[in-house]
């Protein structure tokens, strides 16, 4: 999966994504110092092992995820190559950035936005968290931490990207049952599930905005494109995005010259970073898209765990 893009330097479409990313990464602050972190809650992510870190150890947030982004962002580039763009290190340090901020007491520190309501704070954290990445999502970037861990796997598993972020992030949430408790000592006999509870529906509550704010609820997206730079968008499609498709030949109705056509599906994220490709290679390309709700083989999710078959 690639995340470089760009756009031209203050363009329309150059400050449309910062401003998706800068409000993102404002959003995702708040979400955690005001309401996420005060509630104990580890939603996933460096984000996630920060707050866990801060309840144990007295460590802020931001420190916490210094130490963590910058190795993980070194580690990503040796181990998956130069793909997250200067986009993902502006929405990284500019989310520390606001948290930094927000974590100082004279700004607000770590006390609860809503004070006493867990299950309403539990929403509303996966709301704003999910409106948050959401935003991110769209100006195609990334919020690094976890997604880098992720792919990183990806690339010596043959498990898909999103189900592999849902085995990390679920994972951290585990961090919780060893949340302070009341001076309580730690039994495995006396564990308890509320924090993974209330931070697994954080996660689940998150996944579903992120899918509304950028495209509906569809996930996967497949695409035609005729283009006489088929090959170029071919070269992107395979190199760059690391997916397959099929080429056909066929002829046009209109003229009667024959011409390439490209079918391939995508993920929603991986869709919008396609059309960036085409648009600078061929901005004359006709190219359908069609929102796939079920997508299953190699790639996707498999055939066989899908149930379908017996």
């Amino acid at each position: 999966m690639a995340f470089v893009t760009k756009e031209k330097f203050l363009s329309k479409d150059w400050f449309e994504a910062y401003i998706y990313i800068l409000v993102g990464s404002a959003l995702f602050a708040i979400g955690d110092v005001l309401f996420v972190n005060p509630y104990m809650l580890a939603p996933g992510g460096v984000y996630g092992i920060a707050n866990f870190l801060y309840h144990t150890t007295g460590l802020n947030i931001s420190t916490s995820v210094l130490f963590m982004e910058i190795p993980l962002l070194i580690v990503g580039t040796l181990v998956l190559g130069p793909r997250f763009g200067i986009k993902t290190l502006v929405s990284t340090f500019a989310i520390m950035g606001f948290v930094y901020i927000l974590e100082m007491p004279s700004v607000w520190g770590h006390d609860a936005f809503i004070p006493n309501e867990p299950i309403l704070n539990t929403i509303i954290s996966g709301i704003i968290y999910g409106v948050a990445i959401g935003l991110i999502f769209k100006s195609r970037a990334t919020s690094g931490g976890s997604d880098i861990i992720s792919m990183i796997l990806n690339k010596y598993t043959r498990m898909s990207l999103g189900k592999l972020v849902m085995i990390v992030d679920g994972t951290i949430t585990l961090l919780t049952i060893f949340m302070p408790n009341e001076g309580k000592e730690f039994s495995f006999r006396t564990i308890d599930w509320t924090l993974p509870i209330y931070s697994w529906v954080v996660i689940f509550i998150e996944g579903k905005i992120i899918d509304m704010v950028i495209d509906g609820m569809k996930i996967n997206k497949t695409l035609f494109i005729i283009s006489d730079k088929s090959d170029e968008i071919q070269e992107q499609l395979l190199h760059g995005l690391k997916r397959g498709g099929t080429m056909f030949t066929g002829t046009g109705m209109y003229a009667g010259a024959e011409r390439k056509m490209i079918y391939t599906t995508v993920t929603r994220r991986e869709s919008q970073i396609l059309l960036s490709h085409i648009s600078k290679i061929d901005p004359k390309a006709f190219v359908n898209i069609m929102d796939s709700s079920q997508v299953l083989g190699e790639g996707f999710k498999s055939i066989e765990s899908d149930g379908m078959s017996h």
